[in-house]
């Protein structure tokens, strides 16, 4: 009994701070590749918004949140490959943590607002 809980612990860790190592066991080369990419693509869609802003405050605000969010998944994927020393920065939108997750779509809806 004490085992189970051990491994269920264990996995709640694993999703939690290596979410892109789970998935790249999980879904392989190619899922980890679509992960990326979606960073990559929420990426420009967020600098494109910022862009497209007439405001000067709403071009900062929205290359700063997806800067975060990006730079926050850079972080975490470059901690993950052993690139960087792990700092506990959970990856946006993806990983097990409810304070976070709650900022980030915070952060996701005010982007999309500003480009309303």
């Amino acid at each position: 009994m004490a085992a189970a809980r051990l491994v269920d612990e264990l996995a709640k860790t694993a999703l939690g701070r290596y979410a892109v190592a789970v998935i790249g066991e999980e879904l392989g080369l190619v899922g980890a590749t679509l992960l990326i990419a979606a960073y990559a693509a929420f990426g420009w869609a967020g600098l494109r918004i910022a862009l497209r802003c007439h405001d000067p405050f709403g071009k900062g605000l929205a290359v700063g949140i997806t800067t975060l969010i990006c730079g926050q998944a850079a972080l975490n994927l470059a901690a993950v490959v052993g690139v960087a020393p792990l700092t506990g920065i959970p990856l946006p939108l993806v990983s097990y943590g409810g304070t976070s997750l709650v900022v980030m779509l915070a952060s996701v809806g005010i982007l999309l607002n500003i480009d309303r």
